[in-house]
């Protein structure tokens, strides 16, 4: 992370860094080819003061593929929101719109960052497949090794499992298609075309 996000992850200063740097009581961090620093927050929570504590949070996670599933959205949130004050949880909502094979959503990434940053005490998700379609038990082997205990409402897939795994399929052979032959070739177009038949029968 920049000085920034180590500094809000850790809440100190900026300033306080450096000047722990300078002390002597955090190592060096790394310095990118135009000089700013980077630091492993794993490493400086096991290093830094032990005055400064880290606050941990719990974080519900929801996510829907497309702008056509913003009910759905909604519906998650909303359980969300009910189970965790039901629990008596203190809790930030992170909401994605994006596909559950994309790494790069917004949500997603700051989720991540946080996790592993030692900030979120659990996890709440409605099920599995809301976090990433593929991937989602190497997220859970990071919660587990930053301790960050995982909760999923329910076990099995909602209603928009199937709906949501066909956009993904479709998606992922867009971009091949794309490469293979171009965004604006014919045979691009027609495969497309033919994606689009099968999916609507």
């Amino acid at each position: 992370m920049n000085i920034g996000e180590a500094a809000k992850a850790l809440g100190v200063h900026p300033e306080t860094l450096r000047r722990w740097e300078k002390e002597g009581k955090i190592p060096a961090p790394l310095r990118t080819p135009g000089g700013t620093r980077r630091y492993d927050v794993d490493q400086l929570c096991q290093v830094a003061p032990k005055r400064v504590a880290v606050s941990r949070t719990t974080v519900a996670y929801a996510r829907v593929s497309s702008h056509d599933q913003a009910d759905d959205l909604l519906r998650q949130a909303e359980r969300l929101r009910s189970f965790c004050t039901a629990n008596g949880w203190t809790f930030d909502l992170i909401q994605d719109l994006g596909s559950g094979m994309n790494y790069r959503n917004k949500g997603l990434q700051d989720l991540l960052r946080r996790i592993c940053a030692g900030g979120v005490e659990r996890l709440v998700l409605t099920h599995k497949d809301r976090l990433l379609r593929f991937g989602a038990d190497l997220v859970f082997s990071l919660c587990e090794r930053f301790g960050t205990d995982v909760v999923l409402i329910e076990a099995t897939e909602d209603p928009s499992f199937e709906a949501e795994l066909v956009q993904d399929v479709i998606e992922i052979i867009t971009v091949f298609s794309a490469r293979l032959y171009g965004s604006r070739s014919h045979k691009h177009n027609k495969l497309m075309h033919c994606i689009q038949e099968v999916t609507q029968t």
